[in-house]
């Protein structure tokens, strides 16, 4: 009875694989209850790794290349069995293919806002996305870290561990790049490359080896956004506080006029109609003062005359105000706030 088992067991003599389609990472060789000819043909072609793995333990590993499977050329698997060096016999082991090539534009992206530390802004919220590219880098530690003994393991089933390890590290990527947070959607490859910088040990650590990640979008909380807005504007004035308070004013009075044409807007609503004309007066000699190429001059000339304009105590409030919200944005220093605070004080004494 043994000896008609023995005959219609079934031995494998050439070991190799195709891969038949995109995806798949690794392949087990179906083995059956079949065994491997002593002296059997291994194929392992350009971007496959071959695995042998004898009851549970990783044996040999082989690269690209063809293979007479023999106790010389299976050295780890000989000790495993205790092999004599005159051993011919049919032998079984589980065969394990992986792909090594390139698998292309895998997507990430925040599916909700993340919040960042910002040394300028504190907490804030944030969106982006982008896409990757990866190859298994060390099959035997893929292999008892990931895939295991399964029978096929594709990049889908892989998809979402890579995935979480991009958004756990997007904010150790933001602080190390040293990118402030309003300038990240102009610096995109340097985010990306400080990304890549936190992954890549991270993926190493389960046999994957990053090749690449791009940065395709960050985008910006609403509010934010507005601050970024301003900050252009005062990069157009080159950063002069008294041209950027001239440039909101030209940018403030169309407003006021929609406003009034509306019966009502944002100057009726805030002051009334007498605080909104005087408020109007403030604008208008601002944007004329910016306007006019003696400016400086003229400005100078008025502080050295005796007498001083009388300036309503609803015009200083209210230009205060428009100051502490610069200030809460970041756009004046607390220092320059408390420096136009005392200013327009002492024109109510």
């Amino acid at each position: 009875m043994a000896l008609m088992d023995f005959i219609k067991k079934q031995f494998i003599d050439i070991i190799q694989w195709t891969e038949t389609g995109d995806g798949t990472l690794a392949w087990r060789f179906p083995m059956a209850e079949m065994e491997i000819q002593n002296g059997g043909s291994l194929t392992v072609r350009e971007s496959q790794v071959a695995v042998f793995v004898n009851e549970g333990k990783v044996a040999d590993v082989f690269g690209p290349g063809m293979y007479k499977l023999t106790t010389q050329t299976l050295p780890v698997l000989t000790y495993l069995k205790n092999w004599d060096k005159l051993f011919e016999s049919p032998f079984k082991s589980d065969v394990y293919f992986f792909s090594t090539r390139q698998q292309i534009d895998q997507k990430w992206g925040t599916p909700q806002p993340i919040t960042i530390r910002d040394k300028d802004f504190g907490a804030v919220r944030l969106r982006a996305f982008g896409n990757y590219s990866f190859r298994i880098g060390d099959a035997k530690l893929f292999h008892t870290e990931i895939s295991g003994t399964r029978d096929i393991y594709s990049v889908a089933d892989l998809d979402g561990q890579l995935r979480g390890l991009v958004l756990q590290n997007i904010s150790n990527a933001i602080a190390s790049s040293g990118v402030p947070f309003l300038d990240l959607a102009a610096n995109q490859i340097q985010f990306a490359q400080a990304l890549a910088a936190q992954l890549v040990p991270e993926f190493e650590k389960i046999g994957i080896k990053l090749e690449n990640i791009t940065v395709q979008n960050v985008s910006l909380p609403e509010e934010l956004q507005k601050v970024l807005d301003q900050k252009i504007g005062m990069g157009m004035v080159g950063n002069d506080m008294g041209k950027f308070m001239q440039y909101q004013t030209a940018q403030a009075i169309p407003k006021f006029a929609e406003g009034a044409a509306g019966g009502g807007g944002i100057a009726g609503d805030a002051m009334g109609l007498g605080a909104g004309v005087a408020l109007g007066q403030v604008l208008a000699q601002n944007l004329a003062q910016g306007l006019s190429p003696n400016a400086a001059a003229a400005a100078a000339a008025t502080q050295q005359q005796p007498a001083v304009a009388v300036v309503s105590p609803t015009d200083v409030m209210t230009t205060l105000e428009r100051l502490g919200e610069l200030k809460t944005k970041g756009i004046l220093t607390q220092e320059e706030f408390d420096a136009k605070k005392v200013e327009l004080l002492k024109k109510l004494v």
